[in-house]
């Protein structure tokens, strides 16, 4: 054999191999395509594709497919990869970690809220987080970043912000008072604590804010954050309680001073400066600067029917291990509604009534949940049905195609149909409200 022939053969396995791995590769590809197009085409099914909170965005002409985003996603599908570029599967199921934002090595990713199809309320906040009102700032859920570990690191960097323009201590007036202790506002009242600012925190229902109002055994998926005077905390998967305790303990270990039950009603910019804060029960104080970190469902949504304002009604589920024997009426169709029916059931008899035909935007575990729960008889759902009237024996549901209001034996209603965001509130201290379509939150430098 010739040197010749030699060389042809070796270019002959040479190409042989890249040709393998080319087909290899494209097989894998378009294999790929097609599972994540499956995801796509299921999610829309769902409901699930189109975002409701804050999401990623994948500039196309920026990406070149290397999927870092998709294995840095700590949930599961909400990206994936169809012809060699990214894209948004379970788009609603998104939390905002924002762990895809920053693992794009060529940064074609920002995280933004709302679509061009889809608007979202959000109040007017500079890149400080101060409002349009000179002195009164929102961090947290309020300006659209609900993770807990953006909302605790936005209270921080509100204080530090309003720090740089302190202003001269008066008698009986605070540096500033924070309103809402939950991870943005307990972050928040930490800082200020750090930068020596007189700060007084008002909390209308419980500390931990809408970390509250979680089921008790719900795990908060949550990240590593660094706690003003506290350091860097490492939580991945933890519970409500876990949570609750940290927060309890760096309060306690620096002598915060937050008052709980305390719902502030209006904030009344006065000619000096400073501002009014006036309670529902009528406390006032005043102070030199705000921090809003309030929940953007300043208040759950009510039914409107006869019988609401029942004692046995409530809009939150605290203890269910304490709730034994009872006939339950669970209201809604979201994570909140179907979490707290599967809590419930087993010691109870527990039907969920939901306005719409099947169920959408559920957490993929929820939903498999629930699933099973009704296929095994643990729970009634009543689809398509509305609530019309609660009586103390019984409730009234109306369910769509039957002529006669049904009557349901029962003993307890729970009601997640939403919140309404605080929008009133927000108008009065004149605060600018604006529908944003596809607002970048944060985006590469």
């Amino acid at each position: 054999m010739n040197v010749l022939t030699e060389q042809l053969i070796t270019y002959s396995v040479v190409f042989l191999l890249c040709a393998a791995i080319v087909y290899f590769y494209l097989r894998k590809k378009s294999t790929t395509s097609l599972k994540t197009l499956e995801k796509v085409a299921i999610a829309k099914e769902e409901g699930l594709h189109e975002p409701v909170s804050l999401h990623p965005y994948i500039d196309l002409n920026v990406c070149i497919g290397s999927a870092a985003c998709v294995t840095a996603c700590p949930e599961k599908d909400i990206l994936g990869i169809v012809d060699g570029k990214a894209t948004v599967i379970n788009a609603s199921n998104c939390v905002g970690h924002g762990a895809c934002f920053h693992s794009c090595p060529v940064e074609a990713i920002s995280l933004r809220i709302g679509t061009e199809a889809r608007g979202v309320e959000l109040p007017h906040v500079k890149e400080t987080y101060e409002t349009n009102i000179r002195g009164i700032y929102i961090a947290g859920e309020l300006g659209g970043m609900g993770l807990i570990k953006n909302s605790v690191e936005q209270g921080r960097q509100a204080i530090e912000n309003l720090a740089k323009n302190k202003k001269p201590s008066k008698e009986n007036v605070y540096d500033v008072i924070v309103v809402g202790a939950g991870p943005a506002g307990i972050s928040a009242t930490l800082a200020a604590k750090k930068h020596e600012l007189s700060c007084l925190t008002l909390e209308q229902e419980s500390l931990g804010g809408t970390v509250f109002t979680f089921p008790r055994s719900k795990v908060v998926m949550t990240s590593p954050m660094d706690i003003p005077l506290y350091g860097k905390v490492k939580l991945h998967d933890t519970s409500k309680d876990e949570l609750l305790s940290l927060w309890e303990k760096v309060i306690s270990e620096h002598d915060l001073s937050i008052v709980e039950n305390m719902k502030v009603e209006h904030i009344i910019p006065q000619e000096d400066g400073t501002f009014k804060i006036v309670t529902a029960t009528e406390e006032i104080y005043f102070c030199n600067q705000v921090v809003l970190s309030i929940g953007r469902r300043g208040s759950p949504r009510k039914l409107n029917i006869p019988g609401e304002d029942s004692q046995k009604v409530a809009y939150r589920l605290l203890e269910p291990e304490r709730i034994e024997h009872e006939k339950i009426i669970v209201v809604g169709g979201g994570d909140s509604a179907i979490e707290s029916a599967l809590l419930l059931k087993g010691a109870n008899q527990v039907t969920l009534s939901y306005r719409s035909d099947k169920f959408s935007r559920l957490k993929p575990k929820n939903r498999e949940a629930i699933n099973n729960a009704i296929a095994t008889g643990e729970i009634t759902v009543l689809f398509n049905s509305n609530l019309v009237a609660i009586n103390q024996g019984h409730v009234l549901v109306k369910v769509d195609g039957e002529d006669e209001t049904r009557q349901v034996e029962n003993d307890l209603v729970y009601i997640f149909a939403g919140g309404v965001m605080p929008t009133k509130f927000l108008e009065r201290v004149g605060i600018e409200i604006t529908k944003r379509f596809g607002h970048i939150v944060k985006k590469h430098n």
